[in-house]
């Protein structure tokens, strides 16, 4: 039962634009006790059928640039490749510190645009006045 609410958090995460993998890899890891290169390993499967529901409404609303998407997604797959050989070579225990950290920079760099956004907001409101 857990798994299906996993996948369905996961998935309105995703749907959102906000990385769903992110949210499942953690609740994986903390919640399943799943070693922490498994739990990355199944969250690519996740993501082929959420990204391909996601281009395929983004795409139907006219909000992809397909140049671009491309060649983003060309680079990718070799990063993917390059990252897997590194995730294979890591303990779990370093793996999950790393992750830990790609978090922490995550949060932070949200944090900032937020009240970057915050401020902006803030500063127009104040010269309309």
């Amino acid at each position: 039962m857990i798994e299906v609410l996993t996948g369905i958090v996961s998935g309105i995460v995703s749907g959102l634009g906000m990385g769903g993998g992110t949210i499942l890899i953690l609740i994986f890891t903390i919640f399943l006790n799943i070693e922490q290169h498994i739990a990355q390993a199944t969250n690519l499967i996740f993501f082929i059928p959420t990204a391909i529901i996601a281009i395929y409404i983004n795409n139907k609303q006219k909000l992809l640039d397909i140049k671009t998407g491309i060649i983003i997604g060309i680079a990718g797959i070799f990063g993917a490749v390059i990252g897997s050989i590194i995730s294979n070579k890591l303990d779990s225990h370093n793996l999950k510190r790393y992750f830990g950290i790609f978090l922490v920079i995550i949060t932070i760099h949200e944090i900032y645009s937020y009240i970057k956004l915050y401020i902006s907001k803030k500063t127009r409101n104040n010269n309309i006045k």
